[in-house]
């Protein structure tokens, strides 16, 4: 009887552990783009024209989700199972414009790809441009 109940109790705290420990083996890693697109130069120019192009943009395509003022706040953000990127933060104000050139590009996960619904990739710098000018 005794084993019984200690057989049990060993079982309920390896499953316990289990589930702790897969929940952080699923903890998101960070998202890093490749070294050939941290050196993509921006070959727009931050002018007002390029700014307001991206601003128009990012209203269509990026206020949902990462809110007016790019804090990740946006209405569509608390319903996802991820944390919408901080525009304004510092980690992310110290990537170059080729690596946020590349995420808008290319999405991963729950960001989406905009390289089909935003094809022009002037458009895309436009957007970087934008996104830069968040505070």
């Amino acid at each position: 009887m005794k084993i019984q109940i200690i057989t049990r109790m060993l079982t309920v705290v390896a499953i316990c552990s289990a589930l702790a420990f897969s929940g952080l083996a699923q903890k998101p890693s960070k998202w890093v783009a490749p070294d050939n697109a941290k050196t993509l130069k921006n070959p727009s120019p931050a002018a007002a024209a390029s700014i307001a192009t991206g601003k128009e943009l990012y209203t269509k395509s990026c206020k949902s989700c990462h809110g007016i003022g790019g804090l990740g706040d946006g209405p569509k953000a608390s319903v996802l199972d991820v944390s919408c990127n901080d525009f304004t933060s510092k980690d992310f104000k110290a990537q170059t414009d080729g690596e946020i050139f590349y995420k808008i590009t290319n999405g991963k996960d729950k960001m989406p790809a905009f390289s089909k619904s935003i094809p022009s990739d002037a458009d895309r710098w436009a957007l970087v441009n934008y996104i830069r000018t968040l505070k």
